[in-house]
């Protein structure tokens, strides 16, 4: 079986989000159930010298976009620790010029240009490089071109013709949307696929639309997720669709690399412990966050640590509601993220005008470790949550999440008083319901046999990506009819 994963960020040579870990850790539990390859951009922020990314020769390409010829080349290595060939499309035109992944402030339409232009070199170089794909796996809207493009330019292809296509939603929130006349740069004929039943949305190009109703299967990153989606409230305009296509959607979680996060091994964290040194093990942690934070050191005070992007998604809007009685809770907080300006001013400002709140804007992949390792809780009060990763390598670090009870955090989180909890719900999204969960969690801490149970649970709790990858096989086994 022949799979080719197609993404914009893929841990660890890009990262921004969720995704890249995703593609950065999955495929390495299929990789000696499947052949596959994986392409991304070659984004200027890529060390090429460090991953030991190559360019192959003979690769040069160009393509006509609305008559504007590009030029591309093809670079490659295998993904440290396997064999996965990873294959690197440079433009220099759309994505080796920045040195950010998602470089902010581009104008929308160029935006798009960019991955349009990334997924039809993709399926070019599928066929320059002979690797033809039994499925094609694509993610997100920056490349949920690529099942338009099976449907439209290349259904008459003998290179495509039996391969099926899966699009994952990691975000539905974001869809890929623009005036019509993007088909023309896309070379995409509009009496094929600008129609209700393929990308037309409202009068515009969506992206996602369009692979929603052109992929065989529709992969959602959580059961709970794939269940929210089909309804307005967490739907994005897109649940008349999903509803349409319901037959095809599939709700897996998302897993996390247990070699990369494991407090026993971890160099980035103060002190490494298991299960039964935790207690001596976190403490020391908790000590170094809170040294680096200029806090007080109180064993009897609780650490609640927040590592997000600092977008309304977040919960942050619960924050800024909460902000006054955040600063009278009998706890420390302690902020590690960037995003929305709004968001960042407002943590700067807490930071610097209240006893028990620190933030460190931008991120630091060491100081995340150190602050999963050292919390006592850690706070998501997403107004959604597709799957999310965090709560899941806090649980593999004794942190006890405090969430509201949405997609992925409602299916991984066993809230309290269960004898299996692992964590702390909240169901509202207000932030009266997250303040009381917070100080029920903390009338919880001071109950030390409870509370060292829960965080044992936690630690228990199996999250990798071998129970999922099993579930990824069979999906792909199902579309291939074995």
């Amino acid at each position: 079986m022949k799979v080719l994963f197609a993404a914009a960020e893929v841990a660890p040579f890009s990262k921004v989000g969720g995704l890249a870990d995703v593609m950065g850790s999955m495929p390495k539990f299929l990789e000696k159930k499947v052949d596959m390859a994986i392409f991304t951009p070659l984004h200027g922020s890529i060390d090429r010298e460090k991953f030991g990314i190559k360019k192959m020769e003979g690769m040069e390409m160009w393509i006509d976009f609305q008559y504007q010829p590009q030029r591309f080349n093809l670079y490659t290595c295998k993904m440290p620790g396997t064999k996965i060939d990873m294959y690197f499309v440079e433009n220099e035109w759309y994505f080796s010029c920045f040195k950010d992944v998602y470089p902010r402030n581009l104008d929308p339409r160029y935006e798009h240009e960019r991955y349009i232009a990334f997924s039809l070199a993709v399926m070019e170089y599928a066929k320059k490089l002979n690797f033809k794909p039994d499925i094609i796996h694509t993610n997100d809207w920056h490349t949920a071109m690529i099942p338009v493009y099976v449907h439209s330019n290349y259904r008459y292809d003998d290179f495509y013709k039996d391969a099926k296509t899966v699009f994952q939603i990691h975000n539905l929130a974001y869809q890929g949307i623009w005036f019509d006349d993007v088909l023309d740069f896309a070379n995409m004929r509009k009496d094929i696929v600008y129609n209700e039943f393929g990308v037309e949305h409202f009068g515009r190009v969506n992206w996602v639309k369009g692979a929603i109703n052109y992929s065989d299967k529709i992969l959602v990153v959580s059961p709970k997720y794939a269940e929210e989606i089909l309804t307005p409230e967490f739907g994005e305009g897109m649940d008349y669709t999903l509803r349409c296509q319901q037959h095809k959607i599939v709700g897996i979680l998302n897993g996390i690399d247990y070699t990369a996060f494991d407090p026993k091994k971890d160099k980035n964290i103060a002190k490494n412990y298991d299960v039964r040194s935790l207690i001596s093990g976190k403490a020391e942690n908790k000590k170094k966050v809170m040294e680096y934070f200029s806090l007080k050191y109180d064993e009897e005070r609780p650490l609640i640590a927040m590592v997000s992007r600092l977008v309304d998604q977040k919960g942050l809007d619960l924050i800024r509601a909460a902000e006054d009685e955040l600063k009278m809770i009998p706890a420390d907080f302690v902020f590690l993220g960037s995003g929305d300006k709004n968001l960042e001013n407002l943590l700067i400002w807490l930071s610097n005008n209240t006893p028990n709140i620190r933030a460190h804007i931008g991120y630091d992949a060491k100081l995340a470790n150190l602050m999963y390792a050292g919390s006592d809780m850690f706070l998501m009060p997403s107004k959604f949550e597709p799957c999310g990763l965090s709560q899941l390598i806090a649980m593999r670090y004794g942190s006890l999440p405090i969430v509201r009870a949405t997609g992925g955090l409602d299916n991984t989180v066993v809230g309290t008083p269960q004898e299996d909890a692992t964590g702390f719900k909240f169901w509202r999204y207000n932030a009266w319901d997250m303040k009381e969960a917070i100080y029920y969690a903390i009338n919880v801490y001071h109950n030390k046999k409870v509370f060292n149970h829960m965080q044992k649970n936690a630690m228990k709790s199996d999250f990798s990506w071998k129970v999922s990858s099993e579930k990824y096989m069979d999906m792909y086994r199902e579309l291939l009819g074995k």
